[in-house]
């Protein structure tokens, strides 16, 4: 019943239950509900539609596989291609066949099996200093190799996901030869062992302790943002790295709707509500984002970035290579 099913979702976020409504949408999110909470109000006042999010950073997967057709979750939220992959291989979301989704989201962003759909595109970027690396210094992925970056560039872990999902890009652009040589080149080159997330780089090229980084564009929008971090923001720019015979490498935050989704009506309405020119551009104006949908306007921030061929490489593409890519970065012992 309704009201056990709220108690449930209450309970996944440590709240107390919440009285019965009519129409409700449950989500797990991977992504902070702050960022999203602008996109969910907007939804709610235009159907009347309560929307309740949980942030499930760990072990999203496990806890739908547990909770089995009793779970209270209507949707998943995610960031990463790797992370959609991997709920529906657990076999806990169900496909969603509309054609309101298929015509707004192009074939690259969604699931050929329409269980994963993009909502927005992030690309992994190049910041680099202004005062130290001239424009068009650095073209490509692959250029990060060259030993004239030795002792001058920055990167989180390559063992998290958005580095995980470049590797795998690589890996398919390439073979895996080249991709261990190229992690091998990226590794020699390092001022610092990979440390923090992609804000700490940018950090660390204000500090001057390396000259370029990794990252995703969104960053610099947050921290451009961010009265504390505006300074160092502004000691970069982002150059838009191609690979070779490719484009930029594009990464996705997408939905899935679960197999148990106790309001599936719902849930579709708001998945489809996602990819209208209305939702899309709201999204990614609060999360500095490109929208997936095309046509809908970048904001002005992001716009000043600069124009950029994004990669043609389909998403599932790239997430098949995932595991081979993660098995190079450890065999290189990247992070030591």
């Amino acid at each position: 019943p309704m009201s056990l099913r709220l108690s449930l979702f209450a309970l996944a976020m440590g709240a107390t239950a919440l009285p019965a409504l009519a129409e409700e949408v449950n989500i797990y999110s991977h992504r902070q509900p702050e960022l999203i909470q602008p996109l969910l109000d907007a939804f709610t006042a235009e159907t009347g539609i309560t929307v309740n999010v949980a942030f499930v950073d760990k072990g999203m997967v496990e806890r739908l596989v547990a909770e089995g057709d009793r779970s209270p979750a209507d949707l998943v939220l995610t960031v990463d291609i790797a992370r959609l992959i991997e709920v529906v291989n657990a076999g806990v979301t169900q496909p969603v066949d509309s054609a309101v989704l298929t015509a707004d989201i192009p074939a690259e962003f969604r699931d050929p099996a329409n269980h994963w759909f993009g909502l927005t595109t992030r690309a992994r970027v190049i910041y680099a200093s202004k005062d130290r690396v001239k424009p068009g210094e650095i073209t490509s992925y692959e250029d990060l190799a060259d030993p004239k970056w030795k002792g001058r560039l920055c990167t989180r872990s390559f063992t998290n996901d958005y580095n995980v999902a470049l590797t795998a890009a690589v890996l398919a652009h390439h073979d895996a030869a080249y991709t261990k040589t190229w992690l091998e080149g990226l590794k020699s080159n390092l001022a610092r062992k990979p440390d923090g997330g992609d804000r700490d780089q940018v950090k660390a090229i204000w500090a001057g302790e390396c000259d370029i980084a990794l990252g995703n564009t969104y960053y610099l929008g947050q921290m451009l943002a961010d009265p504390e971090q505006s300074e160092w923001a502004n000691s970069v720019r982002i150059d838009f790295p191609v690979f070779e015979g490719g484009g930029t490498h594009m990464n996705i935050s997408g939905v899935a709707l679960t197999k148990a989704a106790p309001d599936r009506e719902a849930a579709v309405k708001l998945m489809e509500w996602l990819s209208s020119d209305e939702a899309q551009k709201i999204y990614a104006e609060t999360n500095y984002e490109f929208p997936v949908k095309p046509g809908v306007e970048r904001s002005e921030l992001v716009k000043s970035w600069g124009e950029f061929t994004p990669d043609t490489l389909t998403l599932s593409d790239v997430a098949a290579k995932r595991p081979d890519a993660l098995k190079l970065i450890e065999e290189v012992d990247f992070d030591n």
